[in-house]
């Protein structure tokens, strides 16, 4: 008889978002002749409500699964999973706090903690901070098993908690699945016709959005595609504001329409990726899967994913000074898809969560 494992912490499927709803859909999707899921779903992420995806039951709760929201999702999620599932897989830990009472519950608890200390972003108030790692550290330490996507997250769990955990890393190779429409498309976005440099993040300090703006602003006579929430938050607002007149820098509200959002991408000259905090980064595996150059912002995270194949930078006049070298190039990073071929394939990954739903029974 197969378990029953609940997913918890996304904004559910099919995947619309961001990297803990694919990391959903492709575990959903690889495994769920093995396993049966349950994925807890914001009813706000979907106008249409399926009771089913990828042979997996989908819960709809009235809360949003990020932001102020997050703890009454998890919440809700994880109690009604205590009486319905045998495994509990926890894709960053927003109500992580109540876990110790699954010694009433018995159930097997898996954690995933996201990014690298999330409980430093910069984007959070003080109390806010003390809040996330006193989250993470309760989750830490009642779960049976702890997952790192990246050997550095890996070893900051590791002396922060004092508790080890398992390195499984997100996959890629969902965007070779996709078939944009270029002919729509090369009409919709007409600046595809000439070159430009790409970047894809989430309006906040930690991705350095700033940094690339004010590097492009002096280099204009290059291009910059630069697709993000930007509404979300003031550090965003202000950012669009100040840039969105200059001539070289498309500024473009965030596209989940992964057809689309490949498509500029496999046609930009080279992805830059800025995120600063981030573990295993998805949308930087996806860009190794696109076969273009990548610019990294320096920092363990960034280099061990890409296994110091990439270029990278920690300031402006580095970016600048990068920039204008690649301008007299244009070649791929051919060992940046050779690694995404051997590590971020998702079928790979879910035999290795498959693991570890088999060894904790």
């Amino acid at each position: 008889m197969k378990k029953k494992v609940a997913i918890i912490g996304t904004n559910g499927i099919p995947a619309n978002y961001g990297g803990f709803e694919t990391l959903a859909e492709n575990l959903t999707f690889y495994l769920n002749d093995k396993v049966d899921f349950i994925v807890y779903c914001s009813s706000n992420a979907y106008k249409e409500k399926k009771n089913y995806h990828n042979g997996s039951k989908l819960i709809y709760l009235p809360f949003k699964a990020n932001g102020i929201q997050s703890f009454i999702f998890d919440f809700v999620s994880t109690f009604h999973a205590w009486f319905k599932a045998d495994i509990l897989l926890v894709l960053g830990p927003s109500a992580g706090v109540i876990l110790f009472l699954n010694k009433i519950f018995n159930k097997i608890v898996i954690v995933n903690h996201g990014g690298l200390n999330e409980w430093e972003r910069e984007k959070y108030s003080k109390i806010e901070r003390l809040y996330v790692k006193i989250n993470h550290k309760i989750a830490a330490k009642f779960a049976h098993v702890n997952i790192a996507d990246n050997n550095e997250l890996r070893k900051s769990i590791y002396k922060t908690f004092k508790v080890d955990s398992h390195v499984i890393r997100y996959g890629g190779d969902h965007i070779l699945k996709t078939h944009p429409n270029t002919d729509y498309l090369s009409q919709k976005y007409k600046f595809t016709n000439s070159e430009y440099y790409i970047s894809v993040s989430r309006a906040q300090v930690d991705n350095n959005l700033h940094m690339l703006l004010e590097v492009f602003t002096e280099l204009n006579n290059i291009k910059l595609v630069l697709i993000s929430n930007w509404n979300v938050s003031e550090y965003g607002r202000e950012l669009k504001q100040k840039y969105k007149n200059n001539s070289n820098i498309i500024m473009l509200d965030a596209i989940y329409d992964l057809n689309e959002l490949n498509f500029l991408r496999i046609n930009a000259k080279t992805y830059i990726h800025s995120h600063s905090r981030c573990g295993t980064a998805p949308s930087l595996v996806e860009a190794m899967f696109i076969n273009i150059p990548i610019i990294c912002f320096d920092v363990p995270t960034n280099r061990e994913t890409t296994k110091e194949k990439a270029v990278y930078f920690s300031s402006n006049d580095e970016l600048k000074e990068i920039l204008i070298e690649l301008e007299k190039t244009n070649t791929g990073n051919e060992s940046l898809y050779s690694i995404a071929l051997t590590e971020y394939k998702w079928e790979k990954i879910s035999e290795e969560y498959l693991e570890i739903f088999e060894n904790r029974i």
